[in-house]
């Protein structure tokens, strides 16, 4: 438990020095974020510096190691799977940045990067026999063979796109993914208690447990500089990280079954936005003011700090739920 917490702790300072270190050299670079126009309340943050994933998330990765995580294969797995998907976030960011727009990679582009990473993902779970999902507010843990495939593979699709959505206001997707990272390490370990057996077991539990106090105190450091107002924004190389992350590590320790409890807020932005455009193309009218949801309730008057901790607060709450079941 020691060495988690000094990792949590290494995460953060590590991460806020390369914040004061990356956000002076991402201005002088002009890596600024293009704003959508139509987003009334958020035409001052044009060119605010983006790409903030990659400090946060290398910061994590390079803790991770430091700490002798990569001795455990699955969480160096989900490690991997969470820089891939950085990897296609920074294409992303770079182009947006360098031709000032803010569509970056095509929209099948990005789906076929997340297609291949996802698969491989979700093969890998299969062939190590990461098979079993535990049922939420139910002690009992089912085995599912190879259908782990494609749920694990929708589930990847469905997270990191969930989490890039999210991430339309200072501290959203940041604050979110910190109470869903903390409530995940406190729901494995009550799972491995009761479940010694079936459980990620061992080494490999400690590591990502590891893994996630790592995400977690970097995400902790970057949001010293992405609370409102922003100094710098995670960009796609940060939230298609964090979701890749979410999903590897939920998937390996057997709670996929919790993205959906936990992660309730995200499975909300996505679901606006489905429910928006559907009902939009066959009426031509709105059921929100704007989607995601969040830009709904900042269009109704409500700040950005609000619906942010609002949004938190909700992930808490579900994860702490989660959790009392298994204790």
């Amino acid at each position: 438990m020691k060495t988690v917490l000094w990792a949590g702790i290494t995460a953060l300072m590590v991460t806020v020095l390369a914040g004061f270190a990356a956000i002076p050299l991402l201005r002088r670079l002009r890596a600024g974020q293009p704003v959508l126009k139509y987003v009334e309340e958020h035409k001052d943050k044009d060119g605010t510096p983006t790409m903030g994933g990659l400090f946060f998330i290398l910061s994590a990765a390079a803790v991770f190691l430091l700490f002798g995580g990569g001795r455990a294969r699955t969480a160096l797995v989900a490690m991997t799977i969470g820089l891939a998907f950085m990897a296609v976030g920074f294409i992303d960011d770079f182009l947006k940045v360098r031709y000032r727009r803010n569509e970056g990679l095509k929209a099948y582009q990005k789906i076929i990067f997340q297609t291949v990473i996802a698969f491989v993902a979700a093969y890998f779970a299969y062939k190590n026999g990461l098979t079993g999902v535990f049922i939420p507010f139910y002690a009992y843990i089912a085995d599912i063979g190879v259908f782990i495939i494609p749920l694990a593979f929708f589930i990847f699709i469905a997270i990191t796109n969930s989490v890039n959505l999210t991430d339309g206001l200072d501290g959203l997707a940041g604050g979110s993914s910190l109470a869903y990272l903390i409530c995940l390490a406190f729901l494995i370990s009550a799972e491995s208690s009761l479940f010694p057996g079936r459980a990620t077991g061992g080494a490999e539990r400690e590591a990502q447990i590891l893994l996630i106090a790592c995400l977690a105190g970097a995400v902790g450091g970057f949001l010293l500089f992405n609370v409102s107002r922003a100094r710098v924004f995670m960009g796609d190389s940060g939230s298609l990280s964090l979701g890749g992350f979410l999903g590897a590590v939920s998937i390996f320790t057997g709670n996929s079954l919790f993205i959906p409890v936990m992660g309730i807020v995200f499975v909300v932005s996505s679901l606006s936005v489905i429910i928006q455009v559907l009902y939009y193309k066959r009426t031509r009218k709105r059921v929100f003011l704007m989607a995601p949801f969040h830009h709904h309730l900042q269009m109704k008057g409500y700040s950005e700090s609000k619906i942010a901790y609002v949004y938190s607060l909700i992930t808490v709450i579900t994860g702490v739920l989660s959790v009392i079941f298994y204790i």
